[in-house]
């Protein structure tokens, strides 16, 4: 289940960012974190397994797309496709917006769309 993201969450949020791939200073992931919450734009939403918090995914929405800014998963849930959970999820949020990656988040779109392809042969 996606919840959208409340300012209660914002510590796990914070952590779940500090996942991503590049060097997250506690500063950089403020910025990050207030540009979701002061720019209706930027949606930030954050994945739940009974009662974890498992992962994130934030995106800027677009009149015809939307951008995948950020997708984190917590370490002790990768490898068993909860990335690609979150991503289909969203999908069918914004079932008529085309999906564009960022260059940190680009490798693992790739990763989904080449297994969607593979599990519809």
């Amino acid at each position: 289940m996606l919840l959208r993201y409340k300012k209660t969450y914002e510590k796990i949020a914070m952590g779940l960012l500090s996942y991503m791939p590049g060097d997250k200073s506690a500063k950089q992931l403020q910025e990050a974190i207030h540009q979701y919450e002061t720019d209706e734009d930027w949606q930030l939403y954050l994945a739940k397994k009974e009662d974890d918090i498992i992962g994130l995914i934030g995106i800027e929405v677009k009149d015809d797309a939307y951008i995948l800014h950020h997708l984190s998963v917590n370490p002790s849930y990768r490898g068993e496709g909860v990335g690609q959970a979150i991503v289909s999820k969203l999908q069918s949020l914004f079932p008529a917006k085309k999906c564009f990656a960022t260059n940190e988040t680009e490798s693992f779109i790739k990763k989904c769309i080449e297994k969607e392809e593979g599990a519809g042969e």
